[in-house]
């Protein structure tokens, strides 16, 4: 599919703030194919979806009759797809919650070696836009579970089973409208930069002409060192500027190169406990394509709170596939899932690279899908991988602490401190509730979830002094 890849989830504060939104549709249905029968690519856009319908296996065949739901494994034996990289069911309802288990495995293109089964997270609605919002009341919306990315690969084969103790001590019916979604990232933008490829500290920042008077050699820089020219225009606009373009109508750009420190706006250097502006790859360095999300953007009054994530897609990335992973989650966001946008605001890789996600400005209080019932007045942070058994890479902690006491520090915000929210509803909490987090907060703080991994979520604590470090706090 792609040689170079070797080397890479909304709600106005109040009504009049919310802009009006016409989502993308899901992909097409396509029907059934056959045993080693190609699916047709769904559209001509950089990137694909294979949407292919599940079927009853097994003993459901024998119930399966006219009613989807009378199922209780459904799935597709294995079979000859066309080549993509991530995986993820999704079902018609997205209030219809998925009780039971999803496993795949897929053939490699590499070596035509299948993998074992491999579990799918079942989110259940823990994710996405507020109830009675825009994006969380369209027809468009989807229920889906987590994506998965299983790497370039052409085959697959797919199980998902109800789970026992259901309605008079049965199996507990699926949802209807089951659908396996097969996102092929497309081709990397060509002038990206290549994200750090090993877990270390953020390494200095030369210009090229700081880097010839100290010596340093670009070649050396995954060694400590990014070489960035003196007058790289490709670098990230400053957020000073990106307010200057959203208020004036027209998007801000995003060029592909990562952002400088020294790009923090003037008008925060003045004020206090705002950590440094960490280096961000935007969203056209990952290489979004930004024709496939809804146009124009929506805003929360203010950031009170960071709730951290773990995307729940695998760890079996390289921190070079990171783009190519973060646009297949888009992707699946948006043309699987029926949201406006890429779900999170931000996104950290296991190297510790910090990402652009919703688009809006990275300085700007962008209003988000992540966290169920609380993205006013938040961020979500949703750093790439599976953390329930494995530790997060100490860059990983660092990055989230770094993003924080840049970000919550624009708004006066202590990370070491608490936060009080009001839930919007479809969560722990009835709609109007307020409910005090921690200002760094697990995304299980507010939902019953697993998210973001008891070991990411074991680690906030250091997250929450560092960060408040980084602000200048003692």
């Amino acid at each position: 599919m792609r040689a170079s890849l070797a080397s890479s989830i909304a709600v106005a504060c109040a009504a009049a703030l919310a802009l009006p939104v016409t989502l993308v549709a899901p992909a097409t249905a396509t029907a059934r194919p056959a045993a080693n029968a190609l699916p047709p690519a769904q559209d001509e856009l950089p990137g694909s979806t294979q949407s292919l319908p599940l079927r009853p296996l097994g003993a459901s065949v024998r119930t399966f009759g006219t009613d989807p739901g009378a199922a209780t494994e459904q799935g597709l034996t294995r079979r000859d797809v066309r080549p993509f990289s991530l995986v993820g069911v999704v079902w018609d309802d997205p209030a219809t919650p998925l009780h039971g288990t999803v496993q795949v495995r897929t053939r490699s293109t590499a070596d035509g070696v299948w993998s074992p089964w491999q579990d799918v997270e079942t989110h259940n609605d823990e994710h996405g836009a507020d109830p009675g919002t825009a994006e969380g009341s369209t027809g468009a919306l989807r229920g889906s579970t987590a994506p998965l990315w299983v790497g370039d690969s052409d085959g697959v084969e797919i199980r998902v089973r109800g789970e026992a103790g259901g309605a008079g001590g049965g199996t507990a019916p699926l949802p209807a409208g089951l659908r396996l979604e097969l996102v092929d990232p497309g081709e990397p933008p060509e002038a990206a930069p290549a994200p750090r490829t090993r877990a270390m500290a953020p390494p200095a920042v030369l210009t090229a002409a700081e880097a010839a008077a100290s010596g340093v050699n670009s070649r050396l820089a995954p060694y400590g060192a990014t070489v960035i020219p003196a007058a790289d225009p490709a670098l990230e606009t400053s957020a000073l500027e990106t307010s200057a373009l959203e208020a004036s109508g027209r998007e801000a750009s995003a060029p592909e190169a990562l952002a400088q420190e020294a790009a923090e706006p003037a008008a925060a250097k003045k004020k206090p406990y705002i950590g440094p502006r960490p280096k961000i790859i935007t969203r056209k360095g990952w290489g979004a394509d930004e024709k496939i999300r809804e146009k124009g953007f929506v805003y929360t009054k203010t950031i009170k709170a960071a709730f951290v994530h773990h995307s729940a897609t695998g760890n079996n990335y390289t921190c070079g596939q990171a783009p190519s992973v973060l646009r297949s989650i888009y992707r699946y966001h948006v043309k699987s899932s029926g949201w406006r946008d890429f779900g999170y605001n931000f996104a950290v890789d296991k190297c510790g690279n910090i990402y652009e996600g919703r688009a809006g400005g990275v300085a700007k209080p962008v209003l988000g899908a992540h966290t169920l019932g609380f993205n006013t007045n938040s961020m979500g942070v949703a750093v790439l991988g599976t953390f329930t058994s494995t530790n997060p890479p100490a860059a990983v902690v660092t990055a989230v602490a770094r993003l924080t006491a840049w970000k919550l520090g624009l708004h006066g915000i202590n990370p070491k401190g608490t936060q009080t929210l009001v839930s919007g509803g479809g969560n722990l909490y009835k709609k109007g509730k307020k409910v005090t987090f921690h200002t760094i907060a697990g995304h299980r703080d507010g939902f019953a979830t697993e998210c973001p991994g008891k070991r990411l979520y074991g680690k906030l604590g250091t997250a929450r002094a560092s960060s408040a470090k980084y602000q200048g706090r003692s």
